[in-house]
């Protein structure tokens, strides 16, 4: 049965549940405070947004979809009725202007997808062009409140989860994945703490 996170109380549940199966996580709680929720609307414009975001700064993607938002290209008859100039003059790539055709020709029935299972989620979402296993588990998790969906290819994750299991290396996506296993069936709130912790860790840091 697919379980889903929808407020604050789901994320402290599962923070406590990850907080007495594993000592670390416990410390690494102390240090981040009460995890964000970090739940968005789904469908095709966070999607876009996502695909948008992809390679580039967080204030250039911020840059482009408020652009992209201004000119109206938030459904997929919008996208498929503007002309490359169109696509190009808020920013986007010829890569991006392709996966965005791609995306908003998919026909995806976002409401289906809310309900369906977790592995038919991201095998919908990466049968369009320009959408990974990384963009369909993260819109998984922040779209769709999945509570048991994971990003072990995640760069963030990996360097949270070197620093606060002392491992000698940054793990691989298959190792960070294999530790996971152990955090279900919560391992998107799992996902949260490694989040919130890399950015906390860094900060103490001293590193950005």
């Amino acid at each position: 049965m697919t379980a889903f996170i929808t407020n604050d109380a789901d994320v402290a549940e599962g923070a406590a549940w990850l907080a007495l199966a594993e000592p670390r996580f416990a410390s690494a709680l102390d240090a981040t405070g009460p995890l964000p929720l970090r739940l968005a609307p789904g469908g095709f414009a966070a999607l876009f947004n996502k695909i948008v975001s992809q390679q580039v700064s967080v204030a250039s993607a911020r840059a482009i979809w408020g652009r992209v938002e201004l000119a109206g290209l938030i459904t997929p008859q919008a996208v498929a009725a503007a002309s490359e100039e169109d696509l190009k003059s808020v920013g986007l790539s010829r890569p991006k202007m392709k996966y965005a055709r791609a995306l908003a020709a998919a026909e995806i029935d976002y409401d289906a997808l809310r309900h369906a299972p977790d592995s038919q989620v991201i095998e919908t979402l990466t049968s369009v062009s320009g959408i990974g296993v990384w963009t369909a588990q993260v819109y998984a998790m922040f779209n769709l409140g999945r509570a048991d969906v994971f990003a072990p290819g995640d760069l963030a994750q990996q360097e949270a989860a070197r620093m606060l299991f002392d491992l000698p290396a940054r793990p691989t996506a298959k190792t960070l994945e294999e530790m996971s296993l152990a955090w279900s069936p919560w391992r998107a709130v799992a996902a949260r703490l490694l989040f919130t912790y890399y950015r906390v860790a860094k900060d103490r840091e001293g590193i950005t």
